[in-house]
């Protein structure tokens, strides 16, 4: 079983370290209670509240690099099982593409390897 990190400061989930989210954004409690300040306290008009990337060093910038790919990732894994979920329900890879904005084709090619695989193995192991 994989696990999911914050995708707000990296910490990985775990029994003492709780995560929220959903479509593939997680958050720990830290930075939860720490948004749910920021955005109270928050300027009227003000939409977005950011964690002062722009008074980030080069040095910490780059190292912050990690952690967004890192997050990228888990976005990717979680849009993979979601339409692993999808083709569970058996709507089409064309179905899939229109909602992506791509052809049915490039849908196929992205997720077929991982999703039908599984469906496979599901199949023989009789979880289908």
């Amino acid at each position: 079983m994989t696990s999911w990190s914050c995708s707000f400061c990296g910490q990985q989930g775990s029994a003492e370290t709780r995560l929220a989210g959903g479509l593939g954004a997680m958050i720990c409690t830290d930075c939860l209670s720490y948004y749910t300040s920021a955005v109270e306290a928050a300027e009227d008009g003000e939409q977005l509240v950011t964690p002062g990337w722009d008074r980030l060093t080069d040095a910490e910038m780059l190292g912050t690099l990690p952690k967004i790919a890192a997050d990228a990732a888990q976005v990717d894994r979680f849009l993979r099982q979601w339409v692993s979920l999808i083709r569970e329900r058996r709507i089409s890879y064309a179905e899939i593409g229109k909602a992506l904005g791509v052809s049915r084709q490039a849908a196929w090619e992205r997720f077929s390897r991982v999703v039908d695989v599984q469906d496979d193995d599901d199949a023989r192991s009789g979880t289908a």
